[in-house]
């Protein structure tokens, strides 16, 4: 079976792992292991969160490093159903949850995630942040950054904004700036040669010191942009220690403010999981004493330091509201409600909702300054798909609770008999927005995204 391995990474491998090398080639023999993320940030019809209320009547289990990770059967195929694509949860590999987690993030702070796509520890990051805060989530390469806003928009996330700059780009602009950074550098991926034939086609002793080279730059650039007190938290998918230990070793050199708190590998004949490595990094404050910090790096006063969340402005306020009354309730107006925190950009008849500390934007490439409300249409108002996922069901002026049958259906774009009143609805399966339709005469006419219909 592991016929298909690369002779001089084999070769690489024994050395590395000396006895437990037979182990970890056996590993190769099983079956990958599959897990999904659930999503806090989504709720339902009666209120629940998907943390709380997928997992019920469920027989998953629980992913051991990973808060809301479950591992699920390849029979079950929850990528194909419809509640994926309300967002309810995130396909990921196991191993690839951990750095978010080390990453601890917390609500009110200011996070990068520097090399984000496909998005998965970004969407995890932000279901940490509860919506308050910003994260700015970067991806460099123009299609794979597409993909990442897609994902964003997916997961109902409100409160980041999606670029398509180099990170030396960004430190022009944000140098000292973020209090947390997650940097999932791109690596030679031998982690995932079980899982990714491309990736062990591309393999060769050359493109792991090639990666490593990028790997010191892409990370020098993080340290630049992290306030003192802040934390990096590092990570690859491969075994290679130039990636890795040696990687980090030489950044600390390089970088004598920095501590390093913690390192970490998952060995996938060790784990339900593919191979990751993960580092916590902290920056020494003005003094040069390393903050008092937790096993992830975190200080313990940082639930005490977040920043006051500043409240949308009235006049703000009052835009939204003009924009929306007939589309939410009075509730999602109100101090705390979904707009209690934030700023609004009408960038020519697109309407975002901005975090309230987000950066000026201009010069940078930019994908999604925050979460697009809608589009204004000579004398009226059309909400975006966007806002419908990242929404609570119940603020809904007008909802309409689909089967998994009908769902699928309103997926491809089908029109179908209207239940409600004339007027905007919000299209959910199984409790959880998926959509916009528009009741009229009877019908609800179809306002899924055409590019996002399938079958």
């Amino acid at each position: 079976m592991s016929d298909f391995l690369p002779e001089e990474f084999k070769k690489r491998m024994k050395n590395i792992l000396a006895d437990e090398y037979d182990e970890f080639e056996k590993s190769y023999e099983n079956e990958r292991y599959r897990a999904l993320r659930v999503n806090p940030l989504k709720k339902n019809l009666n209120g629940k969160n998907a943390a709380q209320s997928y997992p019920e009547n469920r027989d998953l289990t629980p992913v051991e490093w990973a808060e809301n990770g479950y591992y699920y059967d390849e029979a079950s195929r929850p990528g194909m159903h419809p509640l994926h694509e309300a967002g309810v949860y995130y396909i990921q590999e196991p191993s690839a949850m951990l750095p978010a987690e080390l990453l601890n993030a917390k609500p009110g702070e200011k996070i990068l995630d520097l090399c984000a796509a496909p998005g998965g520890k970004s969407t995890q990051i932000a279901a940490n942040m509860r919506g308050q805060g910003m994260l700015i989530s970067n991806e460099i390469n123009p299609s794979r950054a597409k993909i990442l806003s897609e994902n964003i928009e997916r997961m109902g996330i409100k409160n980041a904004i999606v670029l398509n700059e180099s990170p030396a780009s960004l430190l022009n602009r944000f140098e000292g700036y973020f209090d947390r950074i997650m940097v999932d550098a791109p690596c030679s991926g031998e982690g995932m040669f079980r899982k990714n034939e491309e990736a062990v086609n591309e393999w060769s002793l050359e493109n792991v010191i090639a990666c490593a080279e990028r790997q010191a730059q892409i990370l020098d650039c993080a340290a630049a942009m992290l306030r003192s007190g802040g934390k990096i938290v590092y990570s690859t998918c491969t075994f290679a220690p130039e990636e890795n230990e040696e990687g980090i070793k030489s950044f600390l050199s390089r970088n004598p403010d920095f501590t390093l708190i913690l390192q970490q590998r998952l060995w996938p004949h060790k784990v339900k999981g593919e191979g990751h490595f993960a580092a916590v990094l902290v920056k020494k404050g003005p003094s040069g004493v390393l903050p008092e910090t937790d096993q992830n790096g975190t200080p313990p006063d940082a639930e005490n330091s977040l920043r006051i969340q500043v409240p949308t402005s009235v006049s703000d306020l009052k835009k939204i509201r003009s924009f929306l009354a007939d589309i939410l309730k009075e509730e999602a107006f109100k101090e705390g409600g979904f707009f209690g925190s934030g700023k609004l950009l009408e960038f020519g008849q697109s309407v975002y909702f901005l975090p309230s500390d987000a950066p000026a934007l201009s010069g940078l490439k930019v994908l999604r300054p925050g979460l697009c409300l809608g589009t204004l249409k000579k004398d009226r108002f059309e909400p975006a798909h966007s806002l419908a996922l990242a929404i609570d069901p119940a603020l809904a002026q007008k909802t309409e609770d689909l089967d998994d049958k009908e769902s699928a259906d309103y997926i491809r774009g089908l029109t179908r008999p209207a239940e409600a009143a004339p007027g905007w609805v919000l299209v959910c399966t199984g409790g959880y927005s998926l959509g916009w339709g528009k009741s009229a005469g009877g019908t609800l006419k179809n306002h899924y995204p055409k590019g996002l219909r399938k079958g």
